[in-house]
């Protein structure tokens, strides 16, 4: 009957002083009697019994002392060491922090780049090791600076109910487009936490087949602006625009966008009220790109809205050339798990340039853009941009419309709305206390709850300039809210 692992080693460990200081009649005596207990081969057992208690030299000035009563760690050595860690390292900051089964598919482009414009020189073994490197490893590698960095909702839609049955509704069980072009359009809002007043948007564009987002920001959500930023947009594409679906907000469910439309031949689509994810594939940009490069902070006016357009016209270069996504191409339920499978993680150039409905001559132009890109130079403008974009926040004043203190003097559009903003709350402020339902106080609420006084709207005068006529709808407010959010 053999004996346990730890009984062995206590064993070897009790019988080796004996053995080192017996003779050779007594040696093969101990030995005998530890192969028959313990099962181990004569040989084995010697070595075990001779080595206890002797001092190795590791290293210069290191010394080990071997004891056989300790348990051997065994298992294969280091393969990824310093140089292919700090090179992940720098990819996954020019990267923007990706998870690793994406960077995994960004190094063969995003190395290539960096060699190319001296920026990164690794060796032949490290480069090799990089290009067959798992994405597992690489979280695992990444995950003590993931710690380091680690940072420690709101909605703003407002109703569009005109036109809303002229526009047919789209789920996301309805998108099965194989065909570069039909879009998926939002406003995100950087309101800074409160949404009285007007204060910068961001029109959020991305197509469903291949991933390429395109951002735009405007001065407010009136149709005027989000309708030039999309065309703005369109002309930037570098595929035709066959499809639009957006939500249900006013800044897009309007006539002028739809007659554009009809007369340039694109589809036009809504999702449901209440359901984002009948354009789930925009709503994770928003906060992939929107929110991780802008941040949450409030933006008032048009220098703030330049500097936002400067930032995007730099993070779509390296969100649609360098930054993989995965695409979910099958799902199925076992029980009460459900398995996901995706495919291989290519960026949005790729997958425009691997699709058949797009021309030659615009893959070659891909290609000799993504050849002219230098990832690390792209990087620091990135974030010399954003170190720009900071000085525009503004701050918020809770109870009072945050913005009509700190609209810059020589900005004209902005004191316009200044002004308008100023008589609207003017108006509200005289506003008369509501009175309890039915004459009744309210005896189980708080008494700063039996009576109150009529609230405010969240965006005065949204959609309209002071030259233009401004009234105030008593509708009931939509509760759709999947525009101006916090994702």
């Amino acid at each position: 009957m053999k004996i346990a692992m730890s009984e062995r080693r206590i064993l070897v460990k009790n019988h080796a002083r004996e053995y080192q200081g017996a003779r050779k009649r007594e040696k093969g005596r101990i030995l005998d009697l530890l192969v028959c207990a313990t099962g181990y081969k004569r040989g084995y057992a010697a070595r075990l019994l001779r080595s206890h208690g002797r001092q190795i030299q590791v290293r210069p000035g290191v010394v080990a002392r071997v004891d056989a009563g300790l348990k051997e760690k065994r298992g294969r050595g280091r393969e990824y060491g310093v140089e292919v860690v700090e090179a992940l390292k720098r990819m996954w900051e020019c990267l923007d922090y990706m998870c690793g089964k994406r960077l995994r598919g960004a190094i063969p482009v995003a190395l290539e780049s960096l060699e190319r414009h001296g920026e990164l020189e690794v060796s032949a073994e490290v480069r090799r090791k990089l290009l067959k490197i798992s994405g597992a490893t690489i979280d695992r590698l990444l995950r003590r600076e993931r710690e380091r960095i680690a940072l420690k909702h709101r909605g703003g839609t407002k109703p569009g109910t005109l036109l809303k049955s002229q526009i047919p509704v789209r789920t996301f069980a309805e998108w099965d487009e194989c065909q570069v072009g039909f879009v998926e359009i939002d406003l995100v809002g950087h309101d800074g936490g409160s949404s009285q007043g007007e204060y910068a948007q961001t029109l959020d564009v991305t197509d469903v087949h291949t991933g390429w987002s395109e951002q735009r920001a405007v001065l407010c959500k009136a149709q005027r602006w989000v309708f030039e930023a999309l065309r703005e947009v369109r002309a930037r594409l570098p595929f035709p625009l066959l499809g639009i679906d957006s939500d249900n907000g006013g800044e897009f469910i309007n006539q002028a966008l739809l007659t554009y439309c009809r007369e340039e031949k694109i589809t036009f689509t809504r999702a449901r009220a209440e359901r984002k994810n009948d354009t789930c594939y925009v709503e994770q940009k928003n906060y992939s790109i929107v929110r991780r490069g802008v941040g949450y902070g409030r933006y008032v006016g048009s220098a703030a809205v330049a500097e936002l357009n400067r930032l995007y016209g730099l993070l779509r270069l390296r969100t649609n050339f360098f930054l993989p996504s995965m695409k979910l191409i099958e799902k199925r339920r076992c029980g009460s798990r459900v398995h996901k499978r995706y495919d291989e993680p290519r960026t949005p150039c790729r997958r425009i340039l691997e699709s058949e409905s797009v021309s030659e001559a615009v893959k070659r132009g891909l290609r000799r853009q993504l050849r002219g890109l230098n990832l690390m130079e792209l990087d620091r403008a990135i974030r010399e941009s954003q170190s720009r974009l900071e000085k525009h926040v503004r701050p918020v004043r809770m109870g009072r419309p945050p913005d009509q203190r700190s609209v810059p003097a020589e900005d004209a559009e902005a004191r316009q709305l200044e002004g308008a903003q100023n008589e609207f709350f003017e108006g509200w402020a005289n506003a008369r206390v509501c009175p309890p339902k039915n004459g009744k106080a309210g005896k189980h609420l708080p008494p700063f709850k039996r009576h109150t006084v009529a609230p405010a709207p969240d965006y005065p005068l949204a959609g309209c300039s002071p030259a233009e006529p401004t009234s105030v709808s008593s509708g009931k407010r939509n509760s759709n809210r999947d525009s101006s959010k916090t994702p």
